[in-house]
């Protein structure tokens, strides 16, 4: 850049690029929302990127060598769609807040891990009789009449040691199971 160049004669003035939103505005609105897929928001992004393209461009925009410049508009536009979905497809899928907002929330693996010493070490606690219920009928999903019959007591014996086992882990465990109280 020379002393005497000014800033302006390297940039289309303010009012040419006023006049170029008013006559090509709609169109490029048009192609890009086709361009992308109906996305109001990106479309208008992408015109708003083009006329930016055409204020850094101004030699573009006087050329003598066509009568309208909405072809070159249209030119750089059609590009910075297709630029902006390689973008997209290139990076893992965006999740809106309402998505967010149903997840359901699980623990990650430490947390389970830790969830589990604590239970072990919680059913150490109890006494061999309720050891040997609570691991027959929640751990390994026999049925009471399954343990009972492993075990060499009655069904209301399982039942009744079922229930002060989980009795006392709850006391052992507070906060793991508050509708089981």
């Amino acid at each position: 850049m020379t002393a005497g160049m000014t800033l302006t004669n390297r940039t289309t003035a303010e009012h040419e690029l006023a006049a170029l939103q008013r006559e090509h505005g709609r169109p490029l609105f048009a192609l890009l929302l086709r361009l992308c897929d109906g996305d109001r928001q990106r479309a208008e992004d992408l015109a708003q990127e083009t006329l930016v393209r055409a204020w850094q461009h101004p030699e573009a925009l006087r050329a003598d060598d066509f009568d309208s410049v909405r072809p070159w508009l249209m030119t750089v536009a059609r590009r910075l769609a297709i630029d902006a979905r390689r973008a997209r497809q290139a990076r893992p899928a965006e999740v809106g807040d309402a998505v967010l907002e149903n997840a359901r929330v699980m623990s990650d693996h430490a947390e389970r891990a830790a969830e589990v010493l604590d239970v072990r070490e919680a059913v150490k606690t109890l006494t061999r009789e309720h050891r040997d219920v609570l691991v027959l009928v929640y751990f390994q999903g026999a049925s009471v009449a399954e343990a009972a019959q492993t075990l060499g007591i009655p069904p209301g014996t399982v039942k009744s040691r079922a229930y002060y086992a989980l009795r006392a882990l709850r006391r052992v465990l507070p906060g793991y199971a508050p509708d089981l109280r």
